[in-house]
């Protein structure tokens, strides 16, 4: 799980940000080095798959956003933004005024900064991955349930990278593959 915490520049155009399921992978990595060279605040949290386990996909990504707020803030020499505007239903758990707008990424170009970040951050964590496991393609796929991914784990059992608790995923576990085995699985 990934998130994002963009702030953008003034001076940059906001119209060119625009929902990153609607652009290509290359638009969205040229998107991404435009947001990085033109002095855009960003910030980038993560939860892990144990954590995913353990607290669940929404406080997961709860989590992340807050991680995100908390990065771009140190980035910004300390200080949190003044205001947040929230992709979703849900608000951060922060201290920051914060409005949540569900399908957020079409209607700011903050949130859709956010979303191309925080798309590319994954996709590139997705291909280091992809190293670490090749016998799971997650370079082709990004680690979502497709045919081939389903495939790959029943060949070969899930990795440390799979949610224990995931259908699709449970069903391949070994007797030796229980949560507090996995939970003692470290990732970076």
């Amino acid at each position: 799980m990934v998130a994002a915490c963009v702030i953008l520049p003034r001076d940059l155009d906001h119209s060119i940000f625009r929902d990153s399921k609607l652009l290509t992978a290359r638009r969205r990595t040229l998107l991404f080095e435009t947001l990085h060279g033109n002095g855009a605040l960003i910030g980038v949290g993560s939860a892990d798959p144990r954590e995913i386990e353990q607290i669940n996909i929404l406080q997961a990504s709860l989590l992340a956003m807050k991680r995100a707020v908390e990065d771009c803030a140190t980035r910004n020499r300390g200080c949190l933004p003044d205001y947040l505007l929230v992709d979703g239903k849900f608000p951060v758990p922060s201290s920051v005024r914060q409005l949540t707008l569900i399908k957020g990424e079409s209607k700011s170009a903050s949130i859709a900064a956010a979303s191309i970040i925080a798309k590319v951050t994954r996709d590139r964590i997705m291909a280091d991955n992809h190293r670490q496991f090749p016998q799971y393609g997650f370079l082709r796929h990004q680690g979502y349930p497709t045919k081939e991914h389903r495939q790959a784990i029943s060949c070969f059992g899930p990795c440390p990278l799979h949610r224990r608790t995931f259908r699709g995923v449970i069903e391949f576990l070994r007797p030796s593959d229980s949560l507090a085995t996995v939970n003692r699985v470290s990732l970076g």
